[in-house]
């Protein structure tokens, strides 16, 4: 097993408002969005890898080469002669964002369909990232197979880390999405929920409340991240809360959460303490939400 920190998604062209109220081309999704962060947090002597699937296209061999230019390592990446990928559109309302997706029939629907690849990619993994939209996207059968091959990872030695990501317009009705996310938090190590969605679907009534529902499910830690309000973090060593610096100007919340995994887990799965852990995610998404777009350069952050 080596030092090599493993995203699965689905990675789609992004079509973000500039300040001259046009649109700009770029590329992003949950769990690129980690990664890309990743590669930037994590130290030199560790691979970050996307798995994915794209088209044959153009605008699929753009996105390749743009993850490659970030330092991704893109060998897991399938290629589908019948499938391109997905789009999305950002609108902004004082900070806070909205969707617009075309993404219905994206190829990374079928990133899960070969699961003798995701094992072979998963093998030399020491971290496997994955969310709830990665799981959403898959065809149900598909799904199933995933967190199987997931489960087994973990128990060859991979730490598998978690986003819920609650997104119920991805899945047939809310039980299912439920439903699901519990099995996905049944197979990882690290859960990193954000309390409001939570409260919305489970009816969470406390940060605890959820912690506690992903700690019965077998997660070691689980982080819960609620906005500006404290972190909570619940793990078989007990509860530890982190203060969050309110940040001064917020332009775009598009990857508060991706970024803030990324920060955290490039802190903690180098041995730094909880806390320090936590204010190293926090640092990096005050940075990011004080700018626009998905991706902010590090050079424009304070992480």
């Amino acid at each position: 097993m080596t030092n090599r920190f493993v995203a699965i998604g689905e990675c789609m062209v992004e079509m973000a408002p500039t300040v001259e109220g046009t649109y700009s081309m770029g590329f992003a999704g949950d769990t690129l969005n980690t990664a890309w962060y990743a590669r930037r947090m994590f130290p030199a002597n560790w691979d970050v890898s996307y798995l994915t699937a794209v088209g044959t296209d153009a605008v699929s061999d753009r996105m390749v080469a743009f993850m490659q230019d970030s330092g991704i390592t893109t060998d897991p990446i399938q290629r589908r002669t019948d499938k391109t990928v997905g789009l999305y559109m950002i609108q902004l309302t004082n900070g806070e964002r909205s969707f617009a997706y075309w993404r219905s029939d994206s190829a990374a629907r079928c990133l899960a369909a070969d699961i003798a690849h995701v094992e072979k990619v998963l093998a030399p993994a020491k971290i496997v990232y994955f969310s709830g939209i990665t799981i959403a996207v898959l065809p149900e059968a598909d799904r199933t197979a995933f967190l199987a091959a997931v489960g087994r990872a973990r128990a060859k030695g991979a730490t598998v880390v978690f986003d819920p990501n609650l997104r119920p317009r991805l899945w047939p009705d809310v039980v299912t999405m439920c439903n699901s996310i519990m099995d996905a938090a049944a197979v990882c190590d690290i859960a990193l929920p954000s309390y409001e969605d939570e409260a919305s679907y489970f009816g969470d009534k406390t940060p605890d409340d959820t912690a506690e529902r992903y700690r019965k499910a077998g997660c070691g830690l689980v982080v819960v991240k609620n906005g500006p309000e404290e972190v909570v973090c619940v793990s078989g060593e007990g509860r530890t809360v982190v203060p969050v610096q309110p940040v001064a100007i917020v332009v775009d919340t598009t990857a508060a959460g991706d970024s803030f995994n990324a920060g955290f887990l490039a802190a903690y799965c180098e041995g730094v303490a909880l806390e320090q852990a936590v204010q190293a995610g926090v640092r990096l998404a005050g940075a990011v939400i004080g700018a626009r777009g998905a991706l902010v350069d590090r050079a424009e952050t304070a992480a």
